[in-house]
């Protein structure tokens, strides 16, 4: 027994060896490098990575050691936080809900403004370390308190727990801005990626409840607001751009939503779509609501695959508002706050974006838009990560901190 576990131990390194190749190789035929990206050779690397992390963690989760979510959860729980000395930390739950608290050491003579943050990750790799930097970075700049939400993720919770969860501590939240030295009159809802979704969601039914105080303004940072409609154009042009790509989102959005990964093809095809909904809500999901100059000459307009009632029936909870958050009916939107959207060009989420800018226009709501031209998904979260930063990670972080600066 000794030797064969020094032989397996012996051939470990070159197994490893052999995952990396075999995923760098892959990518290199694959991965889609925005060509108006600095260090486009540091963001393919980065990639590979995270591919490959991945790829061990499919290994384990298939040989039955431990599931691919948790063991990318352990590696992300390894890498150090970075501090800031001027921002004080604060750990704590709202009931079940693990919560941080950011505010600025400084003595302030009155309220200061009070941002929730719902942070990303896929409901996967996401939490209040690896986002840490980030909202301390918010916190100081804009001299703000911040409520970083740490809801529960795959592989044990499906949806709606994540909604639920950054519902419940906002709500909390909502109801004890005095003792957390919050003025009432300026709260910001914040998120990105998945946690974009969260605000859309979130706030939402925050309109429906007007005992509470009122939010003032929501941001959304490269949200997913639509899972319905998966032949828009940046499904088409960024479907294989790092570090969100087509597959990466499906892998994600399926586990999230309880959806068997055998019914991906018929979703990208349209084959779930019956067509009186599509009649229905194809005023608000069809890629005509996006502005010419981001599809005309690169894309195909939607073409709804032969119906297939049985991958409906299996998908069919994607109609939801709660899940698709730009089918809400207008009643719905035109409650909303005024709203911050950062989308990015090379951003399978990008449309999305667009989507529900016009959406919110369509309703008379304040928008802001600020879309990062060589900015890629999730490059925001790498503000603080020194080498691995790019010039985009700034320019969509002071976009959003001039914004909320003015509430």
């Amino acid at each position: 027994m000794a030797v064969l576990w020094l032989l397996l131990l012996a051939g470990l390194p070159t197994f490893l060896l052999g995952v990396f190749v075999w995923v760098a190789i892959q990518n290199f035929l694959t991965a889609d490098i925005p060509s108006t990206l600095k260090h486009p050779a540091k963001l393919w690397f980065m990639h590979c990575t995270g591919q490959y992390l991945i790829a061990l963690g499919n290994i384990l989760e298939k040989l039955r050691i431990c599931a691919m979510p948790r063991f990318l959860q352990f590696l992300i729980s390894l890498m150090p936080i970075k501090k800031d000395p001027n921002v004080l930390a604060t750990d704590m739950h709202f009931g079940t809900v693990p919560v941080r608290l950011l505010k600025p050491k400084a003595v302030s003579s009155k309220p200061r403004r009070g941002i929730v943050f719902y942070h990303g990750g896929g409901a996967i790799i996401g939490s209040l370390d690896s986002y840490h930097g980030l909202c301390s970075f918010l916190a100081s700049e804009t001299d703000s308190v911040v409520l970083m939400v740490g809801y529960r993720k795959l592989p044990s919770y499906h949806h709606p727990v994540l909604a639920n969860d950054c519902l419940s501590a906002t709500i909390y939240f909502l109801t004890h801005l005095e003792s957390f030295a919050v003025d009432p009159s300026r709260v910001v809802l914040c998120g990105e990626s998945i946690g974009g979704w969260a605000v859309a969601t979130v706030m939402q039914v925050l309109t429906r409840i007007p005992s509470l105080p009122q939010v003032q303004a929501q941001v959304l940072i490269q949200p997913i607001l639509n899972v319905v409609n998966f032949q828009l154009p940046s499904y088409q042009q960024s479907k294989n751009v790092p570090f969100l790509t087509r597959d990466m989102l499906f892998m994600c959005l399926c586990k999230y939503l309880a959806i068997d990964l055998s019914w991906k093809d018929a979703m990208l095809a349209g084959a779930v779509i019956p067509l009186d909904k599509w009649k229905k809500y194809q005023k608000w999901i069809s890629h005509e609501n996006i502005p010419s100059r981001f599809w005309r000459q690169f894309s195909q307009p939607e073409s709804l695959g032969p119906f297939n009632e049985a991958a409906y029936l299996e998908t069919k909870h994607i109609w939801s508002a709660e899940i698709s958050p730009v089918l809400a009916d207008d009643e719905v939107i035109s409650q909303l706050p005024k709203t911050l959207l950062v989308s990015c060009e090379n951003d399978i989420l990008r449309d999305d974006v667009l989507l529900y800018k016009k959406r919110l226009e369509d309703q008379g709501v304040p928008v802001n838009w600020y879309h990062v031209e060589d900015g890629f998904h999730g490059c925001i979260m790498l503000l603080d990560k020194k080498y691995l930063s790019f010039p985009c990670s700034m320019k969509a972080a002071k976009a959003v901190i001039d914004y909320i600066k003015g509430i």
